[in-house]
C-alpha cells in the first residue's frame, strides 16, 4: 500500500517541476525527462524554491485578477526571483492600478514592475507577432557562445522586449545587445538584477556537475 500512495505524490513533484522548466524555457514538449528537467533547474540561476515560488506567483496573480476583471483585460504575469512583470492591456489608470494591487498581494512577491497599457486588448495576430519574437530572441540567447541562454527570462508585448535574470553587467548589456537586432523588436526593456563576476562564478561552481570519483 505504501508503493501505491507514493504514485500520485511523485507524479505531483514531476508535474511541478515540469511546469517550472516550461515557465523558464518556454514552450516544452508534455512529457520531460527527469533528467532533462534536473538539468534545467540546476543551470537556473534561482534556488529550485525560487523556481517553484515564481511559478505559484504567476499562476496565483493570473487568477486572481481573471476573478475579479472577468474577460475585460488582457493581462502577463511573469515572475522572475519573486519580482513580478505585469504586462498587457486594460482599459483605465484604476484599473491599471487595481491589478498593481492585487500582485502586491499575492504571498511571496517582494516588488511589482507594472507595465500594463491602457488600451484595448491586442489583436491574435499581435500576440502571436509576440510569441514570435520571444522565441526568436531565446533562440538567438542559445547561439551566443558568451551567453547562458537560461539565465534569461524573456517577455514580449507590442514588440517591447522586457528581460529578467541574475546576470552580470557585461551579460546584460551583451543580452540586450542580441534582442534588439532580432526582427519586430520595437524596444528592449532591462529588468535585470546585478550580480558581480565573482558572484558568478561561485553561480557556476555550485551549478557544475560533481566529476566522478576516481577508483
Amino acid at each position: 500500500m505504501k508503493n501505491i500512495r507514493a504514485i500520485p505524490k511523485i507524479f505531483l513533484t514531476t508535474a511541478l517541476l515540469g511546469l517550472l522548466a516550461a515557465g523558464v524555457q518556454g514552450c516544452f514538449p508534455l512529457m520531460v525527462t527527469g533528467a532533462a528537467v534536473t538539468s534545467l533547474a540546476a543551470t537556473d540561476r534561482r534556488t529550485t524554491g525560487t523556481q517553484l515560488e515564481d511559478k505559484t506567483i504567476e499562476l496565483k496573480t493570473c487568477k486572481r485578477v481573471g476573478n475579479q476583471f472577468p474577460g475585460s483585460v488582457h493581462v502577463n504575469c511573469n515572475s522572475y526571483n519573486r519580482r513580478i512583470l505585469i504586462t498587457g492591456e486594460v482599459l483605465s489608470a484604476e484599473t491599471k492600478a487595481q491589478i498593481e494591487a492585487i500582485a502586491k498581494g499575492v504571498e511571496n512577491v517582494e516588488s511589482v514592475i507594472n507595465e500594463l497599457e491602457i488600451a484595448g486588448p491586442a489583436s491574435f495576430t499581435a500576440r502571436s507577432n509576440d510569441v514570435l519574437i520571444t522565441s526568436k530572441v531565446k533562440a538567438s540567447f542559445v547561439d551566443a557562445s558568451d551567453l547562458y541562454a537560461n539565465a534569461f527570462k524573456v517577455t514580449t508585448e507590442r514588440g517591447i522586449v522586457y528581460l529578467q535574470g541574475l546576470v552580470t553587467q557585461r551579460e546584460g548589456d551583451r543580452a540586450a545587445e542580441i534582442a534588439s537586432r532580432v526582427g519586430g523588436v520595437a524596444k528592449v526593456v532591462k529588468l535585470f538584477e546585478y550580480i558581480s563576476e565573482d558572484e558568478l562564478k561561485k553561480l557556476s561552481t555550485l551549478s557544475a556537475p560533481s566529476e566522478p570519483a576516481q577508483k
